[in-house]
């Protein structure tokens, strides 16, 4: 069994990995460059990893868990993006994994499947303990429904992101920044004096679109440092990545609401299976998450369409819960599997080619990098 003890990531400070490796354990180690070419042909494209459809009457986990091979100049903050993960997330599901140089052929979990917040399922939700923003378009009646999910960042531990309800109140392309005065002091502290305005472009840290909320000074926006997403390091805004807010700026009216949780804990049923998605606790949050876990527990057992099917009489397998609890690796698990561990689920997991899933958001943009570049004469190409 691995047992992981890991601390929050600062921005541009990595927290200590831990890990102990008993006899008789399995682990994802690198395979050899022949192995790797030999079923690198064989291996499908990845999955969707942002747009699902469900029925909300019957289940609350989307997607799918997944393998890739990394490449030889890969980082995780690298795979992170290609996969529409964040930082945290990636890091946390792939313990003992140098972040900075996991190694051509290591094997990397891709955890792409989402038991969605506990939270009506309408407009947008974030939870921060995910660092992940689910957006529900409304349904037609007699339709799946569908969700929309993206990485962020949030703010750091003494510029906390707010919890509760706000909505959309305004959005801003190429927008200026207005630095509040505690910004504009912060930054001056750290001999990085900041003007009264920042102008839309590069330099610009709201990025190229704004979602403002009814909560002054706070909004959803681009950013000019992608890697920064899945961390804590704004000042209590929500980051997304740039190709990630330019999708979803158009299909979110004015007006839409949102909804702010910290939910590190998740619980939801898949199928006859109910699913478990545990997260590292936000250093900040003193709740007794024993106590709001044993709650949610009951209500999980109780609601509707916990008397789907088979799913009433469906025992916990202790164990799996046990170590999806203690050492919480941002992948969702099922654990009313009796026979199942949690390296067993993992290895069941699909192997995909590490490359942009289909319909990508980083693809688009990509694309629009490529149309609006500025391509040198023929003389000039050297």
């Amino acid at each position: 069994m691995i047992r992981i003890s890991k601390s929050r990531h600062g921005i541009y400070s990595l927290g200590l990995l831990c890990f102990v490796l008993f006899s008789g354990c399995q682990t994802f180690m690198t395979q050899s460059q022949d192995e790797r070419h030999a079923t690198a042909g064989r291996l499908p494209i990845p999955l969707a990893t942002h747009e699902f459809s469900f029925d909300p009457a019957r289940d609350d986990v989307v997607g799918e868990l997944q393998i890739i091979s990394a490449k030889q100049e890969d980082t995780l903050s690298d795979i992170a993006r290609r996969f529409n993960l964040g930082y945290e997330e990636i890091v946390s599901a792939n313990p003992g994994i140098d972040p900075w140089l996991p190694g051509e052929g290591t094997q990397i979990v891709i955890p792409t499947q989402f038991v969605l917040p506990d939270a009506p399922r309408k407009g947008i939700v974030i939870n921060l303990a995910a660092m992940r923003l689910f957006y529900f378009p409304q349904a037609k009646d007699g339709e799946l429904q569908t969700v929309i999910t993206h990485p962020v960042g949030i703010g750091r531990e003494q510029w906390k992101t707010p919890e509760g309800l706000t909505r959309i109140t305004v959005k801003d392309e190429n927008p200026v920044w207005r630095p509040t005065q505690s910004i504009r002091r912060e930054y001056a502290r750290n001999g990085n004096p900041l003007p009264a305005t920042v102008p839309p472009g590069p330099d610009n840290p709201m990025g190229s679109h704004v979602l403002r909320l009814g909560w002054p000074t706070y909004a959803i926006h681009g950013t000019n440092k992608p890697p920064s997403i899945g961390l804590r390091g704004s000042f209590g805004c929500i980051r997304m990545y740039p190709e990630d807010i330019a999708g979803i700026y158009n299909k979110i009216a004015v007006g839409t609401p949102v909804r702010i949780v910290n939910q590190p804990r998740l619980l939801g049923w898949r199928g006859d299976q109910l699913f478990v998605q545990s997260y590292p606790v936000l250093e900040d949050d003193k709740r007794d998450h024993d106590k709001i876990f044993d709650k949610r527990m009951k209500s999980s057992r109780a609601v509707l369409k916990a008397q789907i099917n088979a799913r009433p009489h469906l025992m916990v397998n202790e164990a799996v819960l046990s170590e999806a609890i203690h050492n919480p690796r941002s992948i969702s698990l099922p654990i009313t599997q009796q026979e199942m561990t949690v390296l067993g689920y993992i290895n069941q997991a699909s192997h995909v080619q590490n490359m942009l899933p289909f319909n990508a958001t980083l693809a688009d943009e990509m694309s629009e990098q490529l149309k609006t570049a500025e391509i040198p004469e023929p003389e000039q190409i050297q």
